[in-house]
């Protein structure tokens, strides 16, 4: 008996090249994705990803190269058209009006009338059997998408997307701003389209999802197709070797040895957003703070940058009180803080590479003052983190995620902080650009700095930290050596019981 045929490919493209301004980015790259399929794409940034995606969903034009949509040719020149071939794209940064309804905003433009008038009755109804569909069933078509949490409006974008009879769906690091117990409820997604025989692009710089998830995965660099294998024949480890070109020996740096003295301490310290803490940061060593989206995990960092400020108990400084009632304060008494909104909060993004790195300097002292001597050693700085960029001048929204965090890094090595604060400092970035990352914090940690890293990637948290605390509903959880189990983390996140192997 002849076994069936396979299904055509929902979307394929093949020997696809673009070029912007001379400069080669994509090179005769194939890609496809079946009925029910989750294909991965990962590469370092600047491997030509969001360009590819791009062209799936009609927002570029391909220099070379051809599309094909359930066998069928197609030449897609504006989103529009790609929305109408069935591609849908959930970008990173969601694209919603928060003053609107759920169900206003999956119809917008494009509401159903009833005599001349928009049809709200219809319009709601439609958005209820969508959010049935995938059983959202925290999400109601009268609630104002502002009021809703990230992966409930990430749910409003892929219904939006459904609304459209899409029938291929692009999935742009749909968890990078998503909380550990907000990944479950993607997955669960995700699983339910792929039951409905939807395809999936899925772009993704954490691994790990990458194997939970995709059937196959397809490795970029430079702008070529390097490798597409089956998850299950793929292991982590190889597809670094692929995206890197390169062996990495470990995804962390080796750990320090015994810390030095405590150089930040707070006793009783709280304020609006956290109970009383206690808590020793040393020198020489990476605390890690664990604990879900809203445990207090950046209010503790914002606390201690001076951002709000500690209202209650004390906080010292080599032993001698101190509380920042501002960030000004904070940077002149040695403390540096990497915030986790880097393009919100980090960046001045239409300025320059170098003024970008210089803020931090020229805030805290004046101007006028070693001027010329202050941009040498910044400029300096910038070269030794390895900033890829065309020059110190290009505006920094033009660089790659890893390169705008080794700016900001830049910006307080030039401070020579003592206390260093750093929130989800590897969120959006390549491998790597992770792994430069961790060598910059681990060896700022060698030359005696005391580093507080928050992370909601447990294994970086557990592979960067000499010592874990962990955060739950504005207080302290519990404190955990820096080789324990991603299970005990969470066990403390959640208030759930943790047994551990005897």
């Amino acid at each position: 008996m002849d076994s069936p045929e396979p299904p055509d490919a929902l979307l394929a493209m093949h020997d696809v090249g673009k070029s912007f301004y001379g400069v080669s980015v994509l090179s005769n790259v194939d890609i496809d994705v079946y009925p029910g399929e989750v294909h991965a794409v990962v590469g370092e940034n600047g491997a030509g990803k969001s360009t590819l995606m791009k062209i799936a969903s009609g927002v570029h034009q391909p220099d070379s190269g051809s599309l094909r949509i359930a066998g069928e040719p197609v030449v897609l020149h504006n989103p529009r058209e790609a929305q109408a071939a069935g591609v849908g794209i959930i970008h990173q940064e969601f694209n919603l009006l928060p003053e609107r309804t759920v169900a206003e905003n999956v119809f917008l433009g494009r509401e159903p009338t009833r005599r001349g008038l928009v049809d709200r009755r219809a319009m709601r109804a439609r958005t209820a059997e969508l959010l049935a569909s995938v059983g959202a069933e925290t999400v109601r078509p009268t609630d104002r998408v502002g009021q809703l949490g990230v992966a409930q409006q990430q749910v409003v974008e892929i219904v939006k997307a459904l609304s459209l009879d899409a029938r291929i769906l692009i999935m742009d690091e749909p968890t990078a701003a998503l909380a550990d117990h907000e990944v479950e409820l993607l997955y669960a997604l995700v699983r339910r389209l792929q039951a409905r025989g939807i395809g999936i692009l899925y772009v993704s710089h954490r691994l790990a999802e990458v194997f939970d998830l995709s059937s196959r995965i397809t490795v970029l660099k430079d702008g070529r197709r390097v490798v597409t294998v089956d998850t299950a024949d793929a292991t982590p480890e190889a597809l670094v070797r692929h995206m890197v070109g390169r062996e990495l020996a470990s995804y962390y740096p080796p750990k320090a040895g015994a810390p030095g003295a405590a150089l930040v301490t707070l006793a009783g310290a709280g304020n609006g957003r956290l109970r009383p803490i206690d808590l020793e940061l040393r020198s020489g060593e990476v605390l890690g703070v664990g604990g879900l989206q809203g445990s207090g995990r950046s209010a503790l960092a914002r606390a201690l940058f001076g951002v709000e400020s500690f209202t209650a108990g004390q906080m010292t400084l080599d032993g001698k009180p101190v509380r920042p009632r501002s960030p000004r304060q904070a940077v002149r008494a040695g403390i540096a803080y990497v915030t986790e909104d880097r393009k919100g909060e980090g960046l001045a993004l239409s300025q320059s590479v170098l003024d970008n790195a210089l803020l931090a300097s020229r805030a805290a002292t004046p101007r006028w003052f070693g001027g010329g001597a202050r941009t040498t050693s910044v400029r300096a700085l910038l070269a030794a983190v390895e900033v890829h960029a065309a020059g110190v001048d290009q505006e920094v929204r033009y660089l790659s995620g890893g390169n705008q965090q080794k700016v900001v890094l830049a910006r307080w090595l030039a401070m020579a902080p003592r206390v260093l604060l750093f929130d989800e400092p590897t969120r959006g970035i390549d491998v790597g650009a992770k792994a430069a990352i961790h060598e910059l914090i681990r060896d700022l940690a060698d030359k005696g700095a005391a580093v507080l890293m928050i992370s909601s990637e447990l294994p970086e948290l557990l592979g960067m930290s000499d010592r874990i605390v962990v955060m739950r509903d504005g207080a302290l959880a519990g404190e955990l050596p820096g080789d324990a189990s991603e299970e005990a983390v969470l066990s403390l996140a959640t208030g759930t019981p943790h047994e551990v192997p005897a």
